[in-house]
């Protein structure tokens, strides 16, 4: 007999299907007893339609809700979304609209119950192999709760870029395994299990996922790469693909519009590496493993770079297997490390707590809107248009740029507003819903747009999300930092994109136009004490002229002239907020080049950083920190600017570079890195200048073209400082260029 029990759990993975008697829901979740599965039957597709359309199918109630402009709806129910749909399309065609019809029965189940991760599920319960079944009955509200979440990486190698698979390794700290697929020679590592064909090496794999019982599977490329492949050559070879939990099976669902594809495995959460750390906002030259794992933990693959490694696994499975087997367990285990380094589960994890989202979800700004606007405003009594219905779609205006000065600068210092956009839409209520329903005494807005002055409901999840986030930085969680920071920076976004089923262009207009008076107006607030703005862009300004230590006290003092101003003039509290960032001992600022004009969103300066107060250069939008220019530039550039900065000559040292170009001694800092994709494969290019164009650089057959490397790489990112001291790279190493 089943028993009654209560747990709590964190929603790993959930899918719906029609089934002949409603649509069947199933969750999966791990609590602290072990995985639990909760199917969820009998369910009914919902949308809604004005109570004037004419309908022919579903289950129609009357509801005490109705459109943002007021008009009164109606719910159709039905067995299954497919006729649902049938029913949506027909009765567009028939000229009435249909709201909230593409909403998953999955997803609006969990929100509508404001589950974003945790949940309590009560009822009656089987155990069986180590999972709580939940199949009927239960009872689930939201819950508070952060999981201890199992990793276990994989990584395949093959015989070419399509298979088949010549091993196969997965690790999780404390396990280690190696399939390798029969070499040729012995093989003694202890990590290694051998099997005499592809497709034991398949049952193995999957069994050994299976034994292991993972919550989070993780990868470098694991969904485009190794799921689809393993995916493909399980259905080619006749092995059910069952690494889900409870011996469910596993699928790959490929993307037919250049997106990422999808993986599900029932009651585990996939992350690849590469699309976590991008959603987690990290940022590296190009986002290979070795380049990564290198910045991140000192240390790389076991494959030199300049090998063909394909070619080498080839060559190692079938001399050196146990050289494989280290190679392939390697880069599982720099994958664990790389995930552990940049806490990228628990980012996960809390960005499934704040948005509601599946924890494997990359992206989905919109869909994380949703989850949180949506039954809000339901419980408001209104409900919302379909994401793809008609709407009006008009430009709004950028984020303010003040025209740059150029120089080269001692004492410069930065301020940059906190949350400008977030702390707009909370100071001056901006909101869907209060433009929608904007009351008597609203709030001026932009293109004649009027907001409602109390009950809004993005300035109050703002406002939560803010006060979370500085509990999370006193409490040095970084992950959950790093989440809301994203989560409440994209609502502008969001509101200003069509595929936004709340999208009005005087939303991200209202935002925008008011963040160029707010920087308008702090540059007057600077000028007006004598001090030059030579900067300005969005959120961010740049000041010279003014004491150095003076940052902080301006910072306080604009912040609450905005205040007073904002109470004066629109009678509403003010959440703007500017704040002291950095005093640059040194700094540049470049012009367009071939122009005398100030360049925008490019810049360098010299910092002192604690603890140890040494002195740091940053760059922003120069060649230095462009992956488009080759490795010597960069170097060049940067190196160049810290002996600006630093007051030390660099003439000898520039042209020693020079010559040093000419003979031959760079050459491993000449490549350029293309990306190129063919057949669903990404591959990456590794290519040389030469006298013949460009050519790869591991195959190289003209000479390298020096002349090319002077005169558009060296002089062009040298004469972006050079100029403001009255010399350039022409003058410095001009017998080096002349050769050319």
């Amino acid at each position: 007999m089943p028993e009654v029990r209560r747990v709590e759990a964190f929603l790993l993975s959930r899918e719906w299907r029609d089934a002949d008697d409603g649509i069947d829901l199933v969750l999966w979740a791990k609590s602290a007893d072990g995985p639990v599965r909760l199917r969820v039957p009998r369910q009914e597709a919902v949308m809604f339609v004005p109570r004037d359309a004419v309908t022919r199918a579903g289950r129609r109630v009357a509801r005490d809700l109705t459109t943002f402009d007021g008009r009164p709806i109606d719910a159709l129910y039905f067995r299954s979304r497919r006729a649902m749909w049938d029913e949506r399309d027909r009765i567009r065609e028939a000229g009435f609209e249909t709201l909230e019809s593409d909403v998953k029965p999955s997803d609006r189940w969990v929100m509508e119950r404001f589950v974003t991760g945790g949940l309590a599920i009560e009822g009656p319960c089987r155990e069986r192999s180590g999972v709580l079944y939940f199949d009927r009955g239960a009872r689930v509200t939201a819950a508070e709760l952060r999981p201890a979440l199992s990793l276990l990486a994989l990584d395949v190698e093959t015989d070419g870029f399509g298979g088949p698979l010549l091993s196969a390794a997965i690790a999780t700290g404390a396990e280690e395994r190696v399939f390798v697929r029969s070499p040729a020679r012995p093989v003694t590592h202890a990590a290694a299990i051998v099997v005499p064909d592809e497709r034991a090496l398949l049952v193995r794999l999957f069994a050994e996922i299976a034994r292991i019982d993972p919550d989070v599977v993780c990868g470098w490329n694991v969904l485009e790469f190794d799921l689809a492949l393993l995916d493909r050559r399980a259905q080619e070879l006749g092995v059910p693909f069952a690494i889900g939990r409870g011996g469910e099976r596993a699928r790959v669902i490929a993307s037919t519009t250049g997106r990422a594809s999808i993986g599900r495995v029932p009651g585990r959460v996939v992350l690849d590496g590469i699309a976590t750390l991008k959603s987690a906002t990290y940022s590296f030259d190009r986002y290979t493993l070795e380049v990564v794992s290198q910045e991140l933990l000192g240390r790389g693959k076991k494959i030199a770079a300049a090998v063909d490694p394909v070619a080498e696994i080839r060559r190692l499975h079938a001399e050196e297997p146990d050289a494989l087997v280290d190679y392939n367990l390697e880069d599982c285990r720099l994958v664990l490390d790389v995930f552990r380094a940049a806490d990228l589960v628990g980012f996960a994890v809390e960005r499934a707590r704040l948005t509601g989202l599946p924890m494997d979800r990359q992206g989905g700004s919109v869909a994380a809107f949703d989850h949180l606007y949506l039954p809000r405003v339901h419980r408001r009594g209104f409900v919302a248009r379909d994401v793809d219905a008609d709407v009006e779609i008009l430009p709004s205006p950028g984020g303010h740029v003040l025209d740059s000065a150029p120089g080269l600068y001692h004492d410069v210092l930065s301020f940059d507003f906190r949350s400008l956009y977030p702390s707009i839409i909370r100071t001056f209520q901006i909101d869907p819903l209060g433009l929608a329903q904007p009351g008597a005494d609203p709030v001026a807005g932009e293109e004649g747009a009027t907001f409602a002055r109390e009950g809004a409901i993005l300035p109050a999840l703002i406002a939560s999300l803010h006060d979370a986030r500085s509990a999370a930085i006193a409490s040095e969680n970084a992950a959950l930092s790093r989440a809301i920071k994203i989560l409440m920076n994209s609502f502008y976004g969001v509101l200003g994109t069509p595929g936004c089923r709340f999208f009005d262009p005087r939303l991200p207009t209202s935002i925008t136009r008011r963040g160029h008076a707010i920087l308008s107006r702090a540059g007057r607030f600077f000028e007006e004490r004598g001090l030059t703005v030579i900067y300005g862009d969005t959120d961010s300004l740049f000041v010279a002229g003014g004491d150095p230590a003076a940052g902080p006290a301006l910072a306080a003092e604009l912040t609450a002239r905005l205040a007073t101003e904002v109470r004066a003039e629109h009678r509403l509290e003010s959440f703007l907020e500017l704040r002291f960032e950095s005093r640059y001992e040194r700094f540049l600022m470049p012009t367009l080049r071939n122009s005398d004009r100030g360049s925008k969103k490019r810049y360098a300066g010299a910092v002192r950083k604690a603890p140890d107060g040494a002195r740091s250069v940053v760059v922003r939008g120069l060649e230095a920190v462009r992956r488009d220019w080759t490795p010597l530039a960069r170097r060049v550039q940067l190196e160049l600017l810290r002996r600006v900065f630093e007051d030390e000559p660099f003439d000898a040292w520039l042209l020693e570079t020079a010559r040093d170009l000419e003979a031959g001694k760079l050459d491993a800092e000449l490549v350029y890195h293309k990306r190129k994709k063919e057949n669903d494969v990404a591959e990456e290019l590794v290519l040389v200048m030469t006298t013949r164009g460009l050519e790869p650089a591991a195959a190289r057959a003209a000479p390298i073209d020096y002349g090319h490397y002077l005169e558009k790489q060296l002089a062009p990112v040298c004469d972006v400082i050079l100029p403001f001291l009255d010399t350039s790279f022409a003058r410095i190493a001009g017998t080096q260029t002349s050769l050319f």
